[in-house]
């Protein structure tokens, strides 16, 4: 067996990592989004990378993986009853992560090597790297104008409509030693993405200069994993932001985001009537359980992701021949 790389964010994206983490351990390395990593109360914040910290730790609350099981607010009531922002509602736990890291990058360390600690720290095998050191800003265009991710979620509800996106400084934005390392590894044998909102989870990573050309160079199997099931997001704004930006709220619009990037793709059950169409866009399509309830439904729709990699591979090494 080779290495897996994933791509990832949110929580479906941490649950499938968790999968591919109990197959296959210290081969796995996921990238995660920064996009919408925050400042707040001079904390730096980064939802992401915590969800997928805790829930590869199996530390993860199972009603809000992005925070630790058990958690409190204590810290956030005294906050409040001081005059403090009523959101995000902090919790006492997660702000460990947020006080060292701030401590961290003020010590000019990196965010990958703070991140990799915490790692080391609760025992993920695995490495949990962010798709860049340096800051990347998903900006959430609406008819008002621009607002970060974190406004747009936290202070907004997602109630504006989306008009477009933009990722502020991606352009200038490194791959980390760690990515390049991971997506240049001579036993790499995939590269999964995670179901995930396509726009504002997925996209800053793609976004990143060099990471697009980078997997498309690499000629290893690209697969994702359908967001949308049944026409609609399990969790998050994938789909009404799919509805404002005029796409097709379904897994062939889902699918559609990542043409000339991807060998495969990844649909539901529920959707199997959509094969072919998605097949349409020149991409092969396999058909798994994508809703994962337990751990292993997690597995399971890891192993299906990795077969259907092998499938592609060796259907490429037939044509070759």
């Amino acid at each position: 067996m080779g290495t897996v790389v994933a791509l990832a964010g949110q929580v479906g994206g941490a649950k499938l990592a968790d999968g591919l983490y109990r197959l296959r351990g210290p081969d796995l390395s996921v990238i995660v989004n920064t996009g919408d990593d925050y400042q707040h109360l001079g904390l730096n914040f980064s939802p992401d990378l915590d969800t997928m910290l805790y829930v590869l730790a199996g530390v993860a609350n199972p009603a809000a993986a992005w925070e630790p099981e058990n958690e409190t607010r204590a810290g956030h009531a005294m906050l409040k009853k001081l005059g403090g922002p009523d959101r995000p509602a902090l919790g006492d736990k997660s702000l460990a992560t947020a006080l060292l890291r701030t401590h961290g990058l003020a010590n000019e360390r990196r965010l990958t090597e703070i991140t990799l600690d915490f790692c080391r720290r609760l025992g993920v095998q695995a490495r949990i790297l962010p798709m860049s050191d340096d800051p990347v800003r998903t900006q959430v265009i609406t008819d008002n104008g621009a607002v970060s991710y974190q406004e747009y979620f936290n202070e907004m509800q997602c109630g504006p409509a989306v008009r477009s996106m933009r990722y502020d400084g991606a352009a200038d934005a490194r791959l980390s030693d760690e990515v390049l390392e991971a997506l240049h590894a001579p036993a790499l044998e995939a590269v999964v993405i995670c179901p995930a909102n396509p726009f504002h989870v997925i996209r800053p990573i793609l976004e990143v200069a060099g990471l697009r050309e980078l997997l498309r160079a690499r000629g290893v199997p690209v697969i994702a994993v359908t967001p949308i099931v049944g026409g609609k997001a399990l969790k998050g704004s994938a789909g009404k932001m799919m509805t404002e930006l005029g796409r097709e709220p379904s897994a062939r619009g889902a699918a559609s985001e990542y043409l000339r990037l991807i060998d495969g793709f990844i649909i539901d059950r529920q959707d199997f009537a959509l094969a072919e169409s998605v097949r349409s866009l020149g991409m092969e399509v396999a058909v798994a359980q994508t809703v994962m309830r337990s751990p292993d439904e997690r597995v399971a729709l890891a192993r299906a992701a990795l077969d259907f990699a092998r499938s592609i591979r060796e259907k490429k090494a037939e044509e070759v021949q």
